[in-house]
């Protein structure tokens, strides 16, 4: 249940709609192999980082590709060098492709990114697609290897979750279908998150009560919420964990409680019940980070060294919680704490009612 984003290989194909409400828009698309990775989202925008080889005798450096939905969009593309450990970053630094003569960059040598150029970036996506060397030298001769072990895997991906195979700017199977033809980038969706009913000192009470806590545990498995169904978990010698209830309008209640712990990450469970029996819950997630009575915010460590990350965030549209942000930092490969990346698969935009 708890995810590893070095594992993330799911595969996700979001469907040709146009008109859906935002509740209905479902996330994009996350593909892997080998050191590349591949996020797209709901707008059809995706985004492809690669690394170097995952032998523990590499640099750490990543390179993000990036490529709106839609018939004659760009392949931008950017680049981090490794400083997830202290480390003197170069004060220049330059872009060497298979035997070509290295090329200076537009270097940031504070942040230890880099933009490429149109040229670079055709240069680099024509390599790709065939065994290739991509090296990026600094003044000092210091030297970083991305791998293209996976690149053509995730760039054909890319193509095909963008509606471009066969099309003149596809990047692996180029051919004379129209660029016309290519999938339409999709809005980005907006929800709207409305003001909750204050809380009413009654509504605290319902924190001890065994038949909520019964409902709760009925309507969630111990897979997703082990502290409800302790007998076989660790939480067997605590007793009940807390339960915190939050109002949020005339009739519909937020109610959570800490659901399970591993190594680095925790989960808490967050569910919508009714205000009185029977409650009928309906979980929202049991792998929150932090949450208030109006949004749900869920973070969580690839590993324990914290340079990688999954989140999501919920919020509340007066009826239900709605999923509005999804996304990954990337593979875990020590590049930055945090990750190297934000790789979305899901992206909307949050607005207050009026």
């Amino acid at each position: 249940m708890r995810r590893s984003l070095s594992l993330l290989l799911l595969v996700v194909v979001l469907p040709a709609v146009h008109a859906a409400p935002a509740e209905a828009i479902p996330s994009g698309l996350e593909f892997g192999h080998e050191d590349w990775t591949l996020a797209c989202d709901n707008t059809r925008t995706c985004r492809a980082a690669g690394y170097q080889r995952d032998d523990g005798d590499s640099e750490p450096v990543s390179i993000l590709l990036t490529r709106p939905g839609g018939p004659g969009q760009r392949v931008s593309a950017e680049l981090m060098l490794g400083q997830y450990e202290e480390t003197t970053l170069p004060k220049q630094l330059q872009l060497q492709i298979n035997d070509a003569t290295p090329a200076p960059l537009q270097y940031d040598a504070d942040a230890g990114t880099a933009t490429l150029s149109e040229a670079q970036v055709s240069t680099l996506l024509a390599s790709l697609t065939r065994i290739s060397r991509i090296v990026l030298i600094a003044e000092d001769g210091r030297r970083w290897t991305v791998s293209d072990r996976g690149a053509s895997a995730v760039l054909l991906k890319m193509d095909e979750f963008q509606g471009r195979l066969g099309t003149p700017g596809a990047l692996v199977r180029k051919g004379t279908r129209a660029e016309a033809t290519v999938l339409p980038a999709l809005p980005v969706p907006v929800v709207t998150v409305v003001k909750a009913t204050p809380t009413r000192p009654a509504d605290a009470a319902l924190a001890t009560s065994t038949a909520l806590r019964a409902a709760l545990a009925a309507a969630t498995s111990a897979d997703d919420c082990a502290a409800l169904h302790p007998d076989d978990s660790m939480f067997a010698d605590e007793g009940p964990q807390q339960i915190t209830v939050q109002r949020l309008s005339a009739n519909k209640l937020l109610v959570s409680q800490n659901c399970w712990r591993a190594a680095y990450n925790t989960g808490d469970g967050y569910w919508v019940v009714n205000d009185h029996a029977p409650y009928h819950p309906t979980l929202v997630t049991a792998s929150a980070a932090d949450g208030d009575v109006r949004s749900i915010e869920q973070a969580h460590k690839g590993r324990g060294l914290g340079d990688c990350w999954y989140t999501a965030s919920w919020v509340w549209n007066g009826t239900r919680f709605v999923k509005t942000a999804e996304a990954s930092s990337g593979l875990c490969r020590l590049v930055a704490a945090g990750g190297a990346w934000q790789m979305p698969t899901l992206v909307s935009e949050v607005k207050d009612a009026p």
